[in-house]
C-alpha cells in the first residue's frame, strides 16, 4: 500500500489508444503526469507518486494496466 493520493490504477484503459489513456488518467487524477512509453523502452525502476507510465505497442495501443509508480 502506498501513500499516493487519488486513483492509482486504470485497468479499463488496456486496449485503448495511448493518447486517450494519457488524457483520461490525468483527468481522473490531476496529481499525476501520465507518460506514454513504447514497449521495450528502458526506464528507471524508482517509484514516484506523480508518475503513471502508459505502455503502448507500435500501434499506440495500451498493453499493460497503467498504475502509479
Amino acid at each position: 500500500m502506498t501513500n499516493c493520493k487519488g486513483k492509482s490504477s486504470w485497468p479499463e484503459l488496456v486496449g485503448m489508444k495511448g493518447t486517450v489513456a494519457e488524457a483520461t488518467i490525468e483527468r481522473e487524477n490531476p496529481l499525476v503526469d501520465a507518460i506514454i512509453v513504447l514497449e521495450g523502452t528502458p526506464v528507471t525502476r524508482d517509484f514516484l507518486c506523480d508518475r503513471v507510465r502508459v505502455w503502448v505497442n507500435t500501434d499506440g495501443i495500451v498493453t499493460q494496466v497503467p498504475h502509479i509508480g
